[in-house]
């Protein structure tokens, strides 16, 4: 098969790229050996988050760090033995993480950041999807008055640097939101800025859908190996030898595969993460997202019942799943909402491709004209994705980008 362009990878990135190079008319075939939306663009709490302006960094405060550092939370867990695989990208986070380095980093991100509802919108209104979408926001929740008064602080920091909109709630305006919240839940903040999404993996297959409906061919092949050649790029999948002017490699983690053979080796890790769904107890509902940020989880409304949403797991890819953070997180969370039995009866495991200076790779792969990249989004793939294909199909057909693309160039890691 030849086309113009070939798209690496079925996720909300790679199906966001294919979209919007089609919409400034170019021929694209969308490749992946799962079907679109099946990998980390399923498994998330399904917030399209445009109030997390700043990135998920390592800790300075040292009772922070030792709470990480004794296993036993519920935000963070590690294999021991997996750590000095990864200590270079743990030195880089660390490095990243501090506040001079983490403001400019933000203020990088920025652009993608506000761009992210509108992009949305677009996709999810020519798509039909606008029944997946919520527009209210998510909640906060805190377990003391003190935590509550810091938290408003920080709302408010944000409000005047970013624009952002929030509510501090004590407990009685959180009852208004939430009725089912149990007294545990002393107060929080409501941002109201972001949208949540009630099935994220539907929202990715909806996109597909669009990208077919508008002329766009989807394979399902796992592709091998990709080379240059004098046509342009030829792609080897399990079945097939394809060719096509130009290639886009937007295959998260493993993103790698393909490109080491070509003198590439972005730092990435997989950032493990669960999610198990529950029905709620009773009679009782939750409207929002809840974000009990000093345990670490996430519990979001969602289709198939509330989705319990783990931080982060540092261990080896393909480690069998370890159930010790999501039951960490589902005790804890159990203390402020009435969750019943758990729909599934294993959970979902995923994992979140992250660089050590929590940016993505987007841009042109330098050495090789006609390789172009697209990964490594962390917990921002959902959030990120249209904007990140707008940003490189832009790139891709000369047009001025809306964002400036240098902070998020491969030359980094070369």
């Amino acid at each position: 098969m030849t086309s113009e362009i070939f798209v690496l990878g079925a996720g909300i990135v790679g199906v966001s790229v294919a979209l919007h190079l089609q919409q400034r008319g170019r021929d694209v075939v969308l490749v992946d050996r799962n079907a679109p939306g099946e990998g980390a663009s399923f498994g998330n709490a399904g917030l399209i988050e445009r109030a997390s302006v700043i990135p998920y960094a390592i800790p300075r405060d040292w009772r922070a760090l030792l709470g990480h550092a004794s296993n036993r939370n519920a935000a963070v867990r590690y294999d021991p033995a997996f750590l000095p695989r990864i200590a270079p990208w743990l030195l880089g986070y660390w490095r990243a993480s501090h506040p001079d380095r983490l403001a400019t980093i933000a203020g990088e991100l920025l652009p993608l950041i506000e761009a992210c509802l509108g992009e949305h919108e677009r996709l999810v209104e020519a798509a039909g999807l606008s029944h997946l979408l919520r527009r209210d926001g998510w909640i906060e929740v805190v377990r003391s008055a003190a935590t509550l008064d810091e938290a408003g602080r920080r709302s408010s920091e944000m409000r005047s640097g970013y624009g952002l909109v929030s509510d501090v709630l004590d407990r009685q305006a959180l009852a208004r939101l939430e009725p089912a919240l149990l007294p545990a839940a002393v107060g929080g903040i409501h941002w109201r800025d972001p949208f949540t999404v009630s099935d994220p993996g539907a929202l990715t297959k909806g996109y597909a859908t669009l990208f077919e409906m508008r002329g766009g061919t989807i394979r399902r092949e796992a592709v091998s190996r990709i080379a240059p050649d004098r046509a342009g790029w030829r792609i080897v999948t399990e079945n097939a030898s394809h060719r096509s002017g130009a290639v886009v490699v937007a295959l998260g983690v493993h993103s790698n595969t393909l490109l080491s053979p070509l003198g590439y080796r972005v730092p990435l890790v997989g950032k493990r993460g669960y999610h198990m769904h529950f029905r709620p107890e009773g009679e009782a509902t939750l409207r929002h997202a809840v974000l009990d940020e000093e345990i670490g989880y996430v519990m979001s409304p969602m289709a198939a019942g509330i989705r319990l949403t783990t931080g982060v797991e540092l261990a080896a890819p393909d480690a069998p799943a370890n159930r010790v953070q999501l039951d960490r997180a589902e005790r804890r969370a159990r203390e402020i909402f009435p969750l019943g039995k758990p729909v599934e009866d294993k959970p979902w495991i995923g994992l979140r491709p992250a660089t050590p200076d929590m940016k993505p790779v987007i841009g042109p792969a330098r050495r090789h004209p006609g390789l172009w990249l697209a990964f490594g989004h962390a917990h921002h793939g959902l959030t990120l994705g249209p904007a990140t294909g707008r940003l490189l199909a832009e790139l891709m057909t000369g047009e001025t980008p809306f964002a400036d693309p240098s902070p998020f160039d491969i030359a980094r890691f070369l």
